[in-house]
């Protein structure tokens, strides 16, 4: 009996052998089932606490969402949605503490697809948010460039856009010039685009630039009311008072609830009422202008004395106060109003307007901004050599 043992074990090893790889394999299906198994509920956990992380975000609720964030990351470690969101949330939370682990989380990802514009541009708001203009604009740069899933074009712009508030808001002025000039070659015929450019140029002092994009609008809109009162603004701001009556009166007659293009709209023709310096006034018209405008220096003088609480008659008032000065300047001045018909007297005009613009600049610094025939004769000492056109 014990002699056929040996015989019998070795016809059933390949069946012993079988039966155990079988069970191997279900053994291992089954694992791989549940971890599969866990695995996708994971991430469906993750997609449920990621969901709620952005309704959190919508909500302003930063903490909240960056701990869902968290918590979706951790079941789903690779997914790089989950961690460029919650590097957003680190950077909008307003905690300059946490701006690090936000670049942390942007600079894994970016190193796996740097050519990614989503990751190239929150990258830039991270350097925005330290006001670091260098890594900044590489990034901005980099955004503009890079690849975006869609509406490429559009993203590009916005990115040079903010890159450009970002700019002018660290006075970096140079860099936001060059910026504008890209920004206004590769604009869409889309009015929007163009108003956004033109006060953009404006919040650069460039009115040149602003009033071409205005006009670009008025080309194919001529009554587009904000192009128009933007038109007349920037034409205002610039001296440009006869092309600024132009279109902001077109402005009011488009939106007669345009307060502001009214408002500039009176100081505008008052400027032009008011020049002496108009080329194509007479002799006379100029020498009435001139003794109306140095009249009202000596009133606008006087109230801002008052204001001021500055008695320019009292023998006790100190010499060197700036009113009693002006007003000295104006009293030593006075008699040569009756010279201003003078041939020989070519250069008394100026001079005469030389005390009215003293004046009205330097109680504005006093007293503060003036009004009416008062704002006119600054706006014309401000911007001299334009208004002599």
């Amino acid at each position: 009996m014990l002699r056929k043992i040996p015989k019998l074990i070795s016809r059933s090893a390949p069946m012993i052998i079988l039966v155990l790889t079988l069970a191997a394999v279900a053994g291992f299906a089954a694992v791989s089932h549940l971890v599969n198994r866990y695995n996708l509920n994971q991430q469906a956990r993750g997609r449920k606490l990621y969901a709620q992380g952005i309704t959190e975000i919508q909500a302003g609720r930063y903490d909240n969402a960056i701990a869902a964030f968290r918590a979706a990351l951790s079941c789903d470690p690779t997914n790089s949605q989950y961690q460029l969101s919650l590097a957003r949330a680190l950077r909008d939370s307003n905690d300059p503490r946490r701006l690090d682990e936000a670049e942390s989380y942007l600079l894994a990802l970016w190193q796996r697809t740097p050519q990614d514009a989503a990751i190239n541009l929150a990258l830039a708001r991270v350097a925005a948010r330290r006001g670091t203009v260098e890594d900044a604009t590489r990034y901005y740069h980099n955004a503009m460039y890079g690849v975006w899933p869609s509406e490429p074009d559009a993203n590009r712009n916005r990115a040079r856009v903010e890159l450009i508030k970002f700019l002018l808001e660290k006075n970096a002025r140079a860099q936001a010039d060059s910026e504008l000039i890209a920004l206004a070659a590769a604009l869409p015929e889309d009015p929007n685009s163009h108003l956004q450019a033109a006060q953009l140029f404006e919040q650069a002092n460039d009115y040149s630039g602003a009033l071409h994009q205005f006009r670009e609008i008025l080309r194919v809109d001529p009554v587009n009311s904000a192009a128009l009162a933007g038109a007349g603004e920037t034409a205002y701001r610039s001296g440009d008072y006869v092309l600024a009556q132009e279109y902001l009166r077109r402005a009011v007659t488009a939106n007669p609830a345009d307060a502001n293009s009214r408002q500039l709209l009176a100081s505008t023709d008052l400027v032009l009422r008011t020049n002496p310096f108009h080329s194509h006034i007479s002799d006379v018209e100029r020498n009435r202008r001139i003794t109306a405008a140095f009249a009202q220096a000596e009133d606008r003088l006087d109230h801002c004395a008052q204001q001021a609480d500055v008695d320019l008659k009292a023998s006790d008032t100190p010499p060197s106060s700036p009113l009693v000065k002006l007003q000295a300047l104006w009293l030593r001045t006075q008699p040569d109003l009756k010279l201003l018909r003078s041939p020989a007297e070519t250069d008394l005009p100026d001079a005469i307007m030389d005390v009215v613009f003293q004046i009205e600049q330097q109680t504005n610094s006093i007293c503060g901004p003036p009004q009416g025939l008062d704002l006119a004769l600054l706006l014309i000492s401000q911007k001299r050599e334009a208004v002599t056109q």
